[in-house]
């Protein structure tokens, strides 16, 4: 896997993925940033709910779960002294779904969070990570 940025100015950067994907990153106000694109911590947590959110749907559906949709939440607190790793954060699912069973929701869950989710594994070692679904 492969990625890289490019700086454009002030605290924006383009970046550009392997796959051939891009998007433009920003810095906050008070670092110069403009408001451009997504600051780089957020992208991390967009990542990692995107890969939990992919881990729980194929899950589902590998167990005869049909699920309509799926969002996946994320609420980080991050540490108040440098590196501000995140320390905390709140995960929370929505599914719908007219089958859903609670338990098998529950148990992709915890299968994307302590087996496939390489993302929320790896934030694991900095923070603690609170799963909470809805079935709607």
């Amino acid at each position: 896997m492969q990625v890289e940025v490019t700086w454009l100015d002030a605290a924006a950067f383009a970046g550009q993925t392997g796959s051939g994907h891009s998007l433009v990153l920003d810095g906050p106000p008070e670092g110069g940033g403009t408001g451009r694109g997504m600051r780089p911590m957020e992208l991390l947590l967009l990542g990692m709910a995107a890969c939990t959110a992919y881990d729980v749907v194929s899950i589902l559906r590998k167990s005869k779960q049909e699920p309509d949709a799926c969002r996946v939440e994320v609420q980080g607190e991050r540490a108040d002294t440098v590196p501000h790793v995140f320390t905390e954060l709140r995960v929370r699912f929505i599914l719908s779904g007219e089958k859903l069973q609670h338990k098998a929701v529950a148990r992709a869950i915890q299968l994307s969070s302590e087996k496939y989710c390489s993302a929320s594994i790896m934030l694991g070692k900095t923070a603690r990570i609170r799963h909470e679904f809805e079935i709607r």
